[in-house]
């Protein structure tokens, strides 16, 4: 807990005052998990949600990659870039929501849900959240175009659903769908097909050995 939130505790009102000042306090905590640009919460958050959602039957971990946003970012500043961010993630959240789930931002142009869907409906739904994700972003009289690659994965295919090894999976298939340039892709089997660095996918950020070390 941070140090302002620590005084406010300090400083609680006594007698009845506690029950307000507890519902403040809590709205408090949680809006600071939040991504202060997109308001969805971050990956610890969704990790515990997720987590939950995982033991109901019919359960996808989903991760989503915008597409050529470097290059928007750069060319039109980090005021589109942000606007962008910020209704890729209002659109993902929307259809997270509309299937019984959650979303997150990760970090950076990536983001994560949980989703409640059966094997036969989640083609359908992963062709309609790409289409929202690649729909024109408004900003200043331009329309903003943004790609996507989408990689899910069934996790009622783990005897015991693991949410590390689905998200690894649901990654490794988005990172499928961004080398055949985009849309959107699922993981057929549990077992990963990709090595690992520390724990990630090997090539994702933060997986390279600082220049000069070795690996």
């Amino acid at each position: 807990m941070s140090e302002a939130l620590i005084a406010l505790a300090a400083a609680a009102p006594l007698g009845g005052g506690w029950l307000v000042h507890g519902l403040f306090l809590r709205h408090r905590i949680e809006a600071a998990r939040r991504d202060p640009l997109t308001g969805l919460p971050g990956r610890q958050t969704f990790q515990r949600r997720a987590a939950k959602l995982l033991r109901a039957r019919g359960a996808a971990v989903v991760l989503v990659d915008l597409d050529r946003f470097k290059a928007l970012n750069d060319t039109y500043g980090h005021g589109a870039g942000d606007a962008v961010l910020a209704t890729c993630a209002a659109r993902l959240c929307r259809w997270a929501e509309e299937h019984g789930g959650c979303a997150a931002r990760l970090g950076g142009d990536e983001f994560a849900a949980a989703v409640l869907a059966t094997d036969n409906d989640l083609p359908m739904a992963l062709d309609a959240l790409y289409a929202s994700m690649c729909r024109p972003v408004s900003y200043r009289d331009r329309a903003l175009v943004v790609g996507a690659s989408v990689g899910a994965y069934f996790a009622e295919l783990l005897p015991e659903p693991p949410l590390e090894r689905a998200m690894r999976r649901a990654d490794e298939a988005m990172y499928a769908a961004k080398r055949s340039g985009g849309g959107w892709q699922v993981a057929e089997t549990p077992t990963p097909a990709m090595t690992t660095t520390n724990g990630r996918r090997t090539g994702r950020p933060g997986t390279a050995a600082p220049k000069g070390g070795s690996r």
